[in-house]
């Protein structure tokens, strides 16, 4: 990470500094703007996740005291045991893995961070190498960060705000990207672990019983998947009652197990405010970095160029640069989205307007996710993690042109 901060910043630096030079009066004070905006929203951000931190580690610790975690672990073992041989049978980081992925494969991504921190804070646990990451967090970071999405609900709520006719037409799209950035992910991080090698090598968990028959796990599969078409279909009306069933229905979970409920909340809820001061050095660094990119034009000074080159493939310039902002910020490429969607010469249901809205759908902002994750186990050498990252997003922006030229007749 070190390496990237420096040259994320001396690259933004050295871009400005050759504009100024060369006459473009105001280069450097954009620069300084970017840079003091970016770091003065950084504390808010955090300051943000306090409440969503603080209301879900809570109630993970509800469902971990009542058992719910392992109950989960034990049910989606057999798949993970294959994947994660590194976890013991029965670890509880595999209960907080799944709570993850499958707030993701919902969207309910405010769910999905503190139990993807939960979840990391138990693969910490196991790591022998503190401070370097490990190949159970580098790969769980990137099956997260890839992020197969069932269901873009944040996207759909757009498209339709801006006169989308057929505002659900790119989950398809969205769910086949993800699924391919997903396989690229895994075996991304599979492939190059044995290249950034930790200083404490990591072995095999200790034998133990072989993973059992995979149909409960399947069950459980198809059952999420059908909770997902449900809201495809009638997602006006069941989407309001997801976020408050979850809470209820893990309250009443510990409750039926004779949790102490109230003291295990805010034993959980205290931890959350913990984590979310804990990453803020993380995300000042990282967002300090990425402001001064943004605001220096240096990614403009790449991507316009390449776009030129990529447009008679089906990428034009904006989705180009929609893949690589998603990938620096969420923020940035929700409002670029946005944009775009509301300009009438694109236009939601047009090719570019679908390719767009699958990108940001099927990619994540993957320097963001790394700052936060390992910020909050304070892990420093994320060894192959941003590479597995970046090229999970490639695989899904080239998977989303192709997809999306299939089914919306290219450009």
């Amino acid at each position: 990470m070190n390496a990237v901060f420096l040259v994320l910043v001396a690259v933004s630096f050295l871009v400005a500094a050759i504009a100024e030079l060369s006459g473009r009066a105001g280069a450097m004070e954009a620069l300084s703007a970017g840079l003091m905006e970016a770091v003065t929203g950084a504390v808010p951000l955090a300051l943000g996740l306090v409440g969503v931190m603080a209301l879900f580690l809570g109630l993970m610790k509800v469902a971990e005291a009542g058992g719910m975690l392992n109950a989960v672990a034990r049910l989606l073992e057999p798949p993970l045991r294959r994947l994660f041989p590194e976890i013991p049978a029965g670890h509880p980081a595999m209960g907080a893995m799944v709570m993850n992925l499958a707030a993701n494969l919902l969207g309910l991504g405010n769910a999905a961070t503190p139990f993807g921190i939960r979840a990391m804070e138990h693969l910490e646990s196991l790591n022998r190498d503190k401070g370097t990451a490990t190949n159970a967090q580098v790969l769980f970071l990137a099956i997260n960060t890839a992020g197969i999405t069932l269901l873009p609900t944040n996207v759909i709520a757009l498209r339709a705000a801006t006169g989308s006719a057929e505002p659900a037409s790119i989950v398809a799209p969205t769910l086949i990207a993800t699924i391919v950035a997903t396989i690229v992910a895994v075996l991304a991080a599979r492939g190059l672990q044995g290249i950034w090698q930790p200083r404490a090598a990591e072995g095999p968990a200790e034998a133990g019983e072989a993973p059992g028959p995979l149909w409960p796990s399947l069950l459980a599969l198809a059952a999420l998947l059908g909770l997902s078409a449900a809201l495809l279909v009638w997602g006006k009306t069941l989407g309001p009652w997801i976020m408050p069933s979850l809470v209820v229905g893990l309250l009443l979970y510990g409750a039926v197990r004779r949790v102490r409920l109230y003291e295990c909340f805010i034993e959980g809820a205290r931890e959350g405010f913990e984590v979310a001061v804990r990453i803020i050095p993380y995300l000042v660094a990282i967002l300090a970095a990425i402001g001064m990119v943004r605001s220096s034009g240096a990614m403009d000074l790449l991507i316009r160029p390449l776009g030129r080159l990529t447009e008679g493939l089906g990428l034009p310039a904006e989705a180009l640069m929609m893949g690589v902002m998603r990938t620096l910020s969420g923020s940035g490429s929700y409002g670029m989205l946005a944009a775009s969607l509301k300009d009438p010469a694109i236009g939601p249901d047009s090719y570019l307007g679908a390719l767009l809205s699958t990108l940001y759908g099927s990619t994540e902002t993957t320097f963001y996710v790394l700052a936060v994750y390992f910020g909050a186990v304070q892990v420093r050498r994320i060894r192959h993690a941003l590479a597995v990252g970046l090229l999970a997003d490639l695989a899904a922006l080239v998977a989303a042109v192709i997809v999306c030229r299939l089914l919306f007749g290219g450009l």
